[in-house]
């Protein structure tokens, strides 16, 4: 998996692994936009950092649902300085591009590795950017959810060569 530079294109090695009991105090609303202690109760916390370096890019909260063979994105955040609001556009360039779509294929490869062909990953979008999910990675509309099926979910998955 890779992310780019923004400013110089240049590709960078990224890995997705749980949030540790170190993490919790390094992901702030103000950096990541929510209260991530909160989203301990119920799900499962990863995070998306550059290979060795410690600093949090992306982090995302799961739930897996067994009895539907999906697994649910809860919550994702990119760190704020990966996040261009609509009002900021042309002002400021973000540091790097590919962060939720790496934590998405990855969630798409975890819930194929448990549920094989017949797996589902979904996302509950924030409305502004269910437009955004549907166009940038090939996910249908269910309504309050949004989600990869079939040969999307596996273009997508090898789009971020998981």
């Amino acid at each position: 998996m890779k992310i780019q530079h923004c400013s110089t294109g240049t590709e960078i090695d990224v890995i997705v692994e749980p949030v540790t009991a170190e993490d919790p105090g390094k992901l702030t609303r103000k950096r990541y936009f929510f209260d991530w202690k909160k989203a301990f109760n119920g799900t499962t916390l990863y995070k998306l950092r550059i290979k060795d370096h410690e600093d949090i890019k992306g982090v995302m909260a799961l739930v897996d649902y067994p009895d539907e063979m999906r697994i649910q994105i809860e919550i994702l955040a990119v760190s704020a300085e990966n996040v261009i609001l609509k009002k900021d556009k042309g002002k400021k360039q973000k540091e790097y591009e590919n962060i939720a779509g790496n934590l998405i294929a990855w969630a798409g490869r975890q819930a194929i590795k448990k549920y094989g062909a017949v797996a589902c990953v979904s996302l509950k979008p924030k409305t502004l950017l269910k437009k955004h999910y549907m166009t940038a990675y090939g996910m249908s509309d269910g309504g309050t959810q949004v989600f990869p099926e079939g040969p999307n979910l596996i273009k997508l998955i090898t789009d971020h060569n998981l």
